[in-house]
């Protein structure tokens, strides 16, 4: 796009002038905007037929052996659903290779958020609790560690709700303004089968919703998923 500027012509109102860029000034801001890759993930994007869908077995296969980082990656499952604002409740069959600290609420845990010793991922209260809970609102909120009765953190049985989460049952939630969902489904050391299991869980709790399906992995390309219809 052009820059503009004012220009007085005697007698007059200022008038817009638009200029537009050179050719060597638009290839330049163009290289600028391009995205830079490193040569082990084009060499890794070379061997992947980016137009394809593959079946969910396969597209792991590909993920598992596209992946390049020395370390055990997590792989990854980038969903478009047809909404936003919407979740689903999924227990994993297999670990995904992150463990959640579930912590319930308790006079300590006051303690510690004052002391802004904030150390678990999950914190579950009853509706009696949120009398205290509620001056903590502006620290745990923003990390969505506030209890709230829609993730099931709100409950009358907290010890049930912990073991449940333990076992391996999240929730999972669209981003706040777009109908995309975000989830590490497994690690690159895992088999396909234990892989494939958590990815079916996970489209099964989104079931009739899910749109569009890729996977990848901490670093690799993205592999499309053909979904069953």
């Amino acid at each position: 796009m052009g820059t503009t500027k004012n220009v007085t012509i005697s007698g007059t109102e200022d008038v817009k002038i638009v200029e537009e860029p050179t050719t060597e000034v638009a290839e330049t801001k163009q290289k600028v905007n391009q995205r830079l890759r490193s040569k082990k993930y084009t060499l890794s994007r070379s061997k992947l037929d980016k137009t394809k869908r593959y079946d969910l077995n396969k597209a792991l296969e590909l993920v598992k052996s596209l992946s390049y980082s020395k370390f055990d990656g997590t792989v990854e499952a980038h969903l478009v659903v047809k909404e936003a604002g919407i979740n689903a409740n999924i227990s994993f069959p297999h670990s995904t290779g992150k463990a959640s600290k579930i912590t319930i609420f308790s006079d300590k845990v006051i303690k510690d958020i004052e002391a802004g010793n904030i150390d678990f991922d999950v914190l579950i209260a009853t509706p009696s609790d949120m009398s205290k809970l509620t001056k903590f609102a502006r620290v745990l909120g923003p990390k969505g560690l506030m209890p709230n009765p829609k993730s099931g953190t709100l409950t009358t049985n907290p010890e049930a709700k912990k073991k449940e989460l333990e076992a391996g049952k999240v929730m999972i939630k669209t981003e706040r303004k777009a109908p995309l969902v975000h989830v590490g489904v497994g690690k690159t050391s895992m088999t396909t089968e234990e892989l494939a299991a958590n990815v079916e869980a996970l489209l099964n709790g989104f079931k009739g919703r899910v749109v569009k399906l890729n996977l990848c992995s901490t670093m690799s390309p993205s592999v499309k998923v053909q979904l069953e219809k």
